[in-house]
């Protein structure tokens, strides 16, 4: 927040009305910030249609509130409203809002694509007649996102002329959303060679995305260009040997540039490539020509099969690997669990009770728990067998569950896939499960989603009992 500036913002005043009434003029004053950035209207249709007022009292009314605002001492910047669906209806009315709100003061004049409907060509092309129109006037780009193009047209800007760029990080925003600070920023840096402020700072990129994402308690989104978790994803096999013998035959920039990283993918399209890279990324030491890279590749393949998908899911791909090559130790044993749902009355909500059997080393939990349905139940009656031995789990948070059937032409009894995304505050880790049964496939992703907690922790267990109970985990191949 070095250059950071808080900025008021409001409309200039209303018709046949002086600044000095006007409470939207008098209230951006009263909020004493350094800078206040007004808008006014472009278009000649909502001159007409929207305010009802003559193009020359819009004229006025620009530069009225311009220059109020410059009294006052405020750096201004005038965001002109539709500036090119105004551009294109009339070429010459839409440069004298410019030219009035220049004229009066403005430190800064910022063309609007409102509706987002304008494409890059035209965007460059209305910026290049602006800049020719304004002379030694800096002026800016506001870019909507509803035909696609808000980065395209921002980039389309600068490329024109322009010195001024407003977004929002991750481009959240009204309707399809503003143009995406996160992409134009990195784009401006790494491919146009800009000097934006803060530049130094490109590396903190995905991490801003993550921290807004947070903020506005939003799912964030893996296909984002630069700060995406797919970003620099690779999957298919010769995208990843490629990658590995050199980064950029198929990255188009260092992810550590703007703060990712790469990732490789696991899937039943993956090859001995992508096992070994994704072994070694985890933190185990294989040789890639090793019997037990095919092993985990032959157990991949056949899980996937059966409905399994570890590309979200790299904790129990974790502890896949573990198990083949004899390095999982067991920190509970599992010795089943039942689930009973009653509906007591009517207008109550039903009732969920789980009881569950743990051991841990030579001491056995016999626990319950009741929750707002059976997963709930189940999660509950897990930790409080396990909270005894291993009191973090307690840390251990459930941030999203998803389910996606997998076969539904066989309706109620489908094949269900449960992806549990879980934290402890300081970390993240997904765990999948597959079965017929719903609660099934939800209890071995739960369970998944505790045992890697422990691991991640590395608070070996009591027990050397089996590896996890093969009678309710189909992974157990």
């Amino acid at each position: 927040l070095q250059h950071a500036r808080l900025t008021a913002f409001g409309s200039t005043r209303r018709a046949n009305r002086t600044t000095a009434e006007d409470p939207v003029v008098q209230a951006m004053l009263k909020a004493a910030t350094p800078v206040v950035a007004v808008f006014g209207k472009s278009w000649t249709l909502h001159v007409r249609d929207v305010l009802r007022t003559s193009e020359e009292e819009n004229l006025e009314m620009i530069a009225d509130s311009v220059r109020h605002l410059k009294e006052h001492g405020r750096e201004v910047i005038y965001d002109a409203e539709h500036f090119f669906d105004g551009y294109k209806d009339s070429p010459r009315y839409a440069l004298r809002t410019l030219q009035a709100a220049a004229a009066a003061g403005a430190d800064c004049v910022v063309l609007c694509d409102t509706n987002g409907g304008t494409l890059p060509h035209e965007i460059h092309s209305i910026t290049s007649e602006v800049m020719r129109a304004l002379g030694s006037v800096a002026v800016g780009i506001h870019a909507h996102n509803d035909s696609g193009c808000g980065v395209a047209n921002t980039l389309e800007a600068v490329r024109a002329g322009a010195v001024h760029v407003q977004g929002t990080i991750n481009g959240i925003g009204e309707r399809c959303g503003n143009a995406n600070l996160c992409s134009i920023i990195a784009n401006l840096v790494l491919k146009l060679g800009c000097q934006c402020s803060g530049a130094g700072n490109l590396r903190e990129l995905k991490a801003l995305s993550e921290f807004v994402y947070e903020l506005a308690n939003m799912i964030p989104n893996s296909k984002a260009p630069y700060v995406g978790d797919s970003a620099f994803a690779h999957k298919a096999g010769m995208h990843v040997d490629g990658v590995r013998k050199n980064p950029r035959s198929f990255e188009h920039v260092d992810p550590e540039a703007v703060g990712n990283r790469r990732r490789i993918l696991i899937s039943e399209l993956s090859g001995t490539s992508n096992v070994f890279l994704k072994a070694v990324e985890m933190g185990f030491r294989v040789d890639r020509s090793s019997p037990e890279i095919k092993e985990i590749l032959t157990r991949l393949e056949k899980l996937e099969k059966q409905g399994y998908e570890f590309e979200a899911a790299e904790a129990s791909f974790k502890l896949l690997i573990q198990k083949v090559l004899h390095e999982h130790r067991p920190f509970f044993e599992l010795g089943g669990f039942r689930v009973i749902v009653e509906k007591r009355e009517k207008d109550e909500p039903a009732v969920s009770e789980a009881v569950i059997k743990v051991r841990v080393g030579e001491d056995v939990e016999h626990t319950v728990g009741e929750g707002c349905g059976p997963v709930d139940a189940l999660n509950v009656a897990l930790r409080r067998a396990l909270t005894r031995f291993y009191p973090q789990v307690e840390d251990v948070v459930l941030t999203d569950y998803r389910v996606r059937i997998l076969d539904p032409e066989h309706a109620t009894g489908a094949k269900t896939r449960v992806l549990v995304e879980s934290s402890d505050g300081a970390r993240r880790w997904s765990t999948v499960g597959v079965s017929e049964n719903i609660i099934e496939a939800s209890w071995e992703a739960l369970v998944d989603s505790l045992e890697y907690k422990l691991f991640l922790d590395n608070r070996p267990g009591e027990g050397q009992g089996s590896e996890r109970r093969g009678e309710t985990s189909g992974k157990e191949l």
